[in-house]
């Protein structure tokens, strides 16, 4: 054994904020679902409309809860499956602090009405360059280990991780291009049709790879490890890698379909959406096969549960996601609610269970600790489990009859229904809604309880760095 050591307080203390952000942005989403069934839950007060509070929820569960997650889980694999210490361990200290900050700027700017206005990029150009500055101070600690590595072989997981750092760097720079007017206003450097198209590039991409790459980075380590079998393929798990990579980045225009974007761009989209489904579904398969011949751990290990379950989300996410790419189906898709429950069958069924379940493998092992009590995971599991198929099984159907009630028509060409009408209709599906977020934040409490009874009184305890494996 070598006596130096790892470096897990930067690790510690995005995992902890992983949990606290979790809480608080899916608090604020269930307020949101709340308002649109009650509305007079926005107590008339300016900062506490749907409209300022809806940025602020997705920003704070893909940023604040993700991020934290990802920079928590990448630093982590990094280290272990390098054999070295974080390259530049005072760099990583600031990317935590750094990330702190934004994740509080954008809570006070948002509620104030402060928006560039662009999707899951509403920050304004102050923030934005502090984000790059983070940004770059993360890629610099996360490819600084991968070059100092102590073995030749670069593990499936941080190609991933490296996957998502340098496009989401890419995509951010590129979107956020902006002229300021004054500290707390910016235009966007581009207009029309070509401003919407690179925000779904953008903002598709978000979601490509910091909430799918990133997060398959996190796949490939703690499903085999809380499982203890190997990678159930690993030639398909490299193959998988550079699929993703070459596909996702064009799908962005099924987000225009039936907008002023020329026809064979959304086209473009289209296909390449349905591309997507090979690579998506060889790297759920790869996650879920991983199980074979520890089948029987499902039944007894509620934090292997998490993970699998996430796994089989993100293999339902990316199957709807092309099917509802393809034009003549998002003729009714397109502006309802359906599109609500596909986002959140991948961010609470996949990213959210995913990041449950590596906090729950990683926090007992950073603070040196047995978890405090397996079946607080358990009763966690299936509150998530259920809140997750009530909130999307309830927006998908929410979702179609809108579509199917908006493109009514009588016989004499007049519309069947007011717009109100579904809006009306809606009213049943809205309260199921809430009530599954509600129940989801419910488990996030639990978990929240259960991580503090693990760490309480905790002595931290350094971890050393194993010999250098042999090269594979």
């Amino acid at each position: 054994m070598a006596t130096d050591t790892y470096e897990l307080k930067v690790v510690r203390q995005f995992a902890i904020m992983t949990v606290v952000w979790g809480i608080v942005g899916m608090l604020v989403g269930v307020l949101i679902a709340a308002q649109l069934a009650w509305p007079v839950l926005n107590f008339d007060i300016p900062w506490l409309t749907f409209g300022r509070l809806r940025p602020l929820h997705t920003n704070a569960v893909i940023f604040a809860f993700g991020g934290s997650a990802l920079f928590a889980t990448s630093y982590y694999v990094v280290q272990r499956t390098c054999h070295t210490r974080l390259f530049a361990p005072g760099l990583a200290a600031f990317t935590f602090w750094g990330w702190q900050l934004i994740i509080v700027l954008a809570a006070v700017t948002l509620p104030l009405g402060v928006t560039s206005g662009k999707e899951y990029a509403e920050l304004e150009w102050p923030i934005d360059i502090l984000i790059t500055v983070v940004w770059v101070s993360y890629a610099i600690v996360f490819f600084g280990t991968l070059a100092t590595r102590k073995v030749k072989h670069i593990y499936v997981a941080n190609w991933f991780f490296g996957g998502f750092i340098l496009t989401v760097a890419v995509l951010h720079l590129v979107n956020s291009a902006a002229m300021p007017i004054n500290l707390i206003k910016s235009y966007s450097a581009y207009a029309g049709v070509q401003d919407a198209m690179i925000q779904w590039w953008y903002g598709h991409n978000a979601v490509g790879f910091f909430l799918t790459a990133g997060f398959l980075g996190i796949m490939y380590y703690f499903v085999p490890k809380q499982a203890g079998r190997p990678v159930y393929s690993y030639r398909l798990s490299v193959v998988h890698f550079w699929a993703l990579v070459f596909t996702y980045i064009w799908a962005g225009p099924h987000h225009l379909h039936y907008t002023a974007l020329p026809d064979w761009t959304q086209s473009l989209g289209m296909v390449f959406s349905l591309v997507l489904l090979a690579p998506s579904w060889g790297g759920m398969i790869n996650g879920i096969m991983t199980l074979s011949g520890a089948w029987e751990k499902l039944r007894t290990d509620p934090v292997l549960r998490f993970l699998i379950v996430s796994v089989s989300f993100y293999g339902m996410s990316t199957f709807e996601g092309p099917m509802m790419a393809i034009k003549t189906v998002n003729a009714l898709s397109h502006y309802t609610d359906w599109t609500v429950g596909h986002v959140h069958s991948g961010a609470l069924g996949w990213v959210a269970m995913i990041s449950i379940g590596a906090m729950y493998f990683l926090i007992p092992k950073l603070f040196n600790r047995e978890l405090h009590s397996l079946k607080l995971v358990e009763v966690h599991f299936w509150l998530s489990t259920i809140g997750v198929v009530l909130y999307i099984t309830s927006m998908w159907i929410a979702g179609i009859m809108q579509g199917l009630m908006w493109r009514a028509v009588n016989d004499d060409g007049t519309l069947t229904y007011s717009f109100v009408e579904s809006v009306a209709a809606m009213h049943p599906y809205y309260v199921i809604r809430a009530l599954g977020g509600a129940i989801f934040l419910t488990g996030m409490l639990i978990m929240a309880w259960n991580i503090w009874k693990t760490v309480a009184g905790s002595k931290p305890a350094e971890m050393a760095i194993p010999a250098p494996a042999a090269a594979h």
